[in-house]
């Protein structure tokens, strides 16, 4: 349930308008810009009742990451996971600052910036239904290409790959990705089956 559509929509009008912004295209659009997009039309799908907060944190969970680089990072594992604690806390401060230029509320603030921050996941329901939407979003939009750019990784680096996605979703929404309800890239349907198995 939206409390007020119009500050709902004006949220959602800002984070498109920054994400626009992203000089690197998908599709022919910007990159983030789809991926907002794709966020908000899997949530519809999988969970429709979801709260306002979590429909502001799907849209935003992405917001201008082309302005974080990886490549300020070191090159190795504590550097990617030093860049992504960083996104977090970048995500999260650029939604909260737009949703308030929208109206909203610090309450409700910090129920997105929480969301977006990954904070609580497993025991926050709405970081954990952001994780279920990336997940899905990954499996259906972005995984094939993924593939595709890592010629190198054999089929053992693959399943510790998609076990690690298929870790992070709740129950409901490894079922949901199983239902036959997202389209799952064919040709590595057989690779995520016996990843899953």
């Amino acid at each position: 349930m939206i409390e007020n559509p119009e500050r709902f929509n004006r949220a959602l009008a800002l984070f498109d308008a920054a994400n626009a912004e992203d000089p690197n295209l998908d599709e022919g659009q910007p990159k983030e810009l789809l991926y907002g997009r794709r966020m908000s039309d899997m949530i519809g799908r999988f969970a429709p009742d979801a709260s306002e907060a979590a429909q502001l944190a799907v849209r935003a969970q992405h917001i201008q990451r082309w302005k974080v680089p990886r490549s300020q990072y070191p090159m190795h594992r504590e550097g990617y996971h030093a860049w992504r604690t960083s996104l977090y806390t970048f995500h999260a401060d650029t939604a909260g600052a737009l949703m308030r230029q929208a109206g909203y509320d610090e309450a409700m603030i910090e129920r997105v910036k929480k969301a977006v921050g990954k904070r609580g996941i497993k025991s926050n329901p709405e970081t954990q239904l952001l994780e279920d939407v990336a997940g899905l979003v990954f499996l259906e939009h972005y995984l094939l290409a993924f593939a595709q750019s890592k010629p190198d990784y054999d089929e053992e680096k693959w399943l510790e790959i998609i076990r690690k996605t298929w870790k992070k979703l709740s129950k409901s929404a490894q079922a949901y990705a199983l239902s036959g309800k997202i389209r799952l890239p064919a040709p590595l349907v057989p690779l995520i089956t016996k990843a899953i198995r």
